[in-house]
């Protein structure tokens, strides 16, 4: 089982979700198909052709966009002067809905992968009954312990690559929280020094989350990296936007929200997040979901994570709920 045939978008356009926002959204696939969403990564991320490739076309509809401030969506993270204190969780989340209701839908599968599964369950915590099944992938859950681990914990296990990571931040900031620190860097009204520290953080990520060529080579592009940058820092300075209570996380405390919902989570074993046992508890705490767990891969899952992704959706579009 492979990744079904590329597609190419039959409807596309651009949403005022308001704040001066416009959202870049597409549909592919078969129109009376069953609705897919998918969510990106990041956050700060873009939805790319390949997601699309998860879904059997002529069983879904499928939906993508870039989220607010990033891709095609306007105005972009990476303009020193666009306001992302309206980029937020909770507006993220009220963008889709302004999306399902412009194209119509009443309710849709949800696909993330990364900050899309973030995304993507509270999204479903909070608007369960739009939700008919939730798929994700590189599983994370925003909480201020998977920020740590990332930004700071891994530098057991990467001390060379931590030692630059920090060495950009002033020494006051070395002992706080580093993403806070960065986008604080990363919002300096000096253009040379927003452009080092997008460099410093994008290295940090690409040494510590082994990524598919692609991803790597996203952050060759000045542009995008001061957006990717800019925006995870945001989020993951300011607690996911989450709400009090997200040290140990607000999305697990809050998994029983998911009854009633089938899921199928797919995660590497070699993902950093699960050294905090994060995908194990959010399967545990959500008895829906299915957990597959893909031995020797990483953040990516690599072939056979996508084997098992397309098998959730192909068992949804038939109508199945279990593994």
């Amino acid at each position: 089982m492979g990744l079904y045939p590329e597609t190419e978008p039959y409807d596309h356009g651009m949403l005022d979700v308001g704040d001066g926002n416009h959202v870049y959204w597409e549909t592919c696939g078969n129109p009376r198909g069953k609705p897919a969403l998918v969510l990106h990564g990041g956050p700060g991320g873009r939805a790319s052709p390949g997601l699309r490739r998860y879904f059997d076309p002529a069983a879904y509809r499928i939906v993508l966009l870039d989220q607010r401030g990033a891709g095609r969506s306007r105005p972009r993270a990476s303009a020193h002067g666009t306001d992302m204190s309206v980029n937020t969780t909770a507006h993220l989340m009220a963008d889709l809905e302004r999306l399902r209701t412009h194209l119509g839908i009443e309710r849709w599968l949800v696909w993330g992968v990364s900050w899309g599964s973030v995304l993507g369950l509270r999204y479903a915590q909070t608007h369960p009954g739009v939700v008919t099944e939730l798929v994700l992938t590189g599983v994370a859950t925003g909480s201020n312990a998977e920020v740590a681990l990332l930004t700071r914990g891994l530098g057991k296990i990467f001390p060379e690559a931590h030692e630059r990571f920090v060495a950009e931040l002033p020494p006051q900031e070395r002992d706080g929280n580093l993403a806070a620190a960065y986008n604080r860097l990363l919002e300096s009204p000096d253009p040379a020094v927003r452009e080092r520290a997008a460099r410093a953080w994008t290295d940090w990520e690409t040494a510590t989350i082994p990524a598919p060529p692609g991803s790597v080579a996203r952050f060759q592009d000045p542009e995008f990296r001061r957006g990717f940058a800019r925006t995870v820092t945001h989020y993951w300075g300011n607690d996911h936007f989450l709400g009090e209570g997200n040290d140990e996380g607000v999305v697990l405390r809050d998994a029983h929200l998911l009854k009633g919902i089938p899921g199928t989570l797919v995660q590497g074993s070699l993902d950093f997040g699960n050294l905090l046992g994060i995908v194990w508890r959010l399967h545990h705490a959500w008895p829906e979901s299915d957990l597959v767990v893909v031995d020797e891969a990483g953040h990516d899952a690599g072939t056979a994570g996508d084997e098992a992704l397309i098998a959730a959706t192909d068992r949804y579009a038939r109508g199945g709920t279990g593994g």
